[in-house]
């Protein structure tokens, strides 16, 4: 199928492509078009005006700013990806960046798309809602900071103001040092959506027990979501203390069926997933500790 017809235009700076939107609610962002593309040629979005923010000015980038990576919305996923500030105070995200899509995809989609987007099963979502990230949009009213909590309302779903966008997100950079990641997915080939995906990152003390944790599950319901695993601080962790962590945390998880997977399915794995990755997160930060 061909796309139905629409406007493109391509403004010079932010002011400019927040009038654009504000002036037509039928306006569509687009920037990588990984997935806004494939719609437009199905016909699943038929906006009358597209607006290209991909070279806007101040957009893309990643820095070091007041304890936090701050990635611009524009920044491909490569760029993320490769990049050595993510790799080194970002761990979470450098791990999961290899789970969106076929490296063509992250070629050309951006981080910002990703989030606005609001699969529930995308790995970026996931990781922002795990690390408590805030997502940064701009109107022409003004620059607003949400939290994961307040940004993603359901499935493609955001808060992002009428007439504006996301301009950058801030991911918090844990200080400890001691620091292991991990990130599991399931799905039916490696780079389809996720049936469901788990995020950990865990912080551990000289004595090797926890000081700080953190937990998301993806792809069960219609975002993902951070669970409460903040027993295990202050303890050494083994199996049996993850499965009960997790088999706590995950008792009120909203689940749901469809043609890939059941909703039971889904909690099952969400619960075996989650204790895989606090594990490994554990275990690489005790490595860390004796290296």
């Amino acid at each position: 199928m061909k796309p139905a017809p629409f406007d493109y235009v391509r403004p010079q700076n932010l002011a400019e492509a927040c009038a654009i939107l504000s002036a037509n609610e039928d306006a569509r962002v687009i920037a990588g078009g990984q997935t806004l593309v494939p719609m437009l040629a199905m016909r699943l979005a038929r906006p009358a005006v597209l607006v290209d923010v991909l070279r806007l000015p101040g957009l893309s980038g990643i820095r070091v700013e007041e304890g936090a990576l701050v990635i611009g919305a524009t920044t491909r996923q490569v760029e993320a990806e490769r990049s050595p500030d993510v790799v080194r105070h970002l761990p979470l995200l450098a791990a999961a960046l290899p789970w969106v899509g076929h490296p063509p995809t992250r070629n050309r989609g951006t981080v910002g798309g990703s989030l606005a987007n609001a699969d529930p099963s995308a790995e970026i979502p996931l990781v922002a809602v795990t690390l408590d990230a805030e997502i940064v949009t701009e109107d022409e009213g003004g620059m607003l900071a949400m939290s994961p909590d307040d940004f993603f309302i359901g499935p493609m779903l955001t808060a992002v103001p009428m007439g504006g966008l996301v301009t950058q997100v801030r991911f918090p950079i844990w200080q400890g040092g001691r620091i292991g990641v991990g990130f599991h997915e399931v799905s039916a080939r490696r780079s389809d959506f996720a049936f469901v995906s788990a995020a950990a990152q865990v912080e551990v003390g000289a004595d090797g027990a926890c000081t700080r944790v953190a937990l998301g599950i993806g792809g069960v319901g219609d975002r993902p979501v951070r669970l409460d695993v903040g027993s295990l601080i202050g303890m050494r962790i083994d199996e049996t203390v993850l499965e009960e962590a997790v088999e706590a945390a995950a008792g009120g998880l909203d689940a749901t069926s469809d043609l890939h997977a059941s909703a039971e399915y889904r909690r099952r794995v969400a619960r075996l997933l989650g204790a895989r990755a606090l594990a490994d997160a554990y275990a690489e930060a005790l490595a860390k500790e004796h290296g």
